[in-house]
């Protein structure tokens, strides 16, 4: 299956700037089969974990957190950038490798004791992650696992949030 799936995903060089190749997930996106056995797998170790919902990182983490919370037949959690969200938000902010970021989520959105599948489609340096989980755990949601796609293992991300259940499909040692 992974072999498959990670046809699926075109590298594209220098993107967004020279020296970084870019894991693009759009053919994977267009590939009704490949979407399908993506989600599902991304699913699997968790199905009986007692999940309450699934929570996504904006952006690419909607597309893939709506279907997993639909294989697992809960609700879905946008965790989205300032200024998006139209009730009242918490906010974490991250360090990224030149300033800082922010993320958001609904104050309402999780309650205390719910049991929370976190889903991106990459874990990178973890800094987003780990800064969604947090916001999570503050709103007193327990976090049962994190899914991925893709890891870049090379940039060691999974330090960041070592202290979860990480479930990665597909993982790239180097770049």
């Amino acid at each position: 299956m992974t072999a498959k799936l990670k046809q699926l995903i075109r590298d594209v060089p220098d993107f967004p700037k020279p020296g970084i190749v870019f894991r693009d997930i759009t053919p994977l996106l267009a590939d009704a089969d490949g979407l399908a056995e993506s989600c599902s797998a991304m699913a699997d170790p968790f199905r009986q974990a007692n999940i309450d919902l699934v929570v996504g990182v904006e952006s690419r983490g909607f597309i893939f957190g709506t279907v997993v919370a639909r294989e697992l037949n809960v609700g879905f959690v946008p965790i989205r950038k300032p200024g998006k969200l139209p009730y009242k938000t918490v906010s974490e902010e991250y360090q990224l490798e030149y300033g800082t970021d922010k993320i958001e989520i609904h104050a309402d959105a999780i309650k205390a004791g719910q049991r929370i599948l976190m889903v991106d489609d990459l874990l990178a340096t973890g800094g987003t992650m780990k800064a969604a989980c947090q916001l999570v755990e503050h709103l007193g949601g327990e976090i049962v696992g994190i899914s991925f796609i893709i890891e870049l293992a090379f940039l060691n991300g999974r330090s960041l949030i070592e202290n979860y259940n990480i479930h990665s499909l597909i993982t790239y040692d180097s770049e």
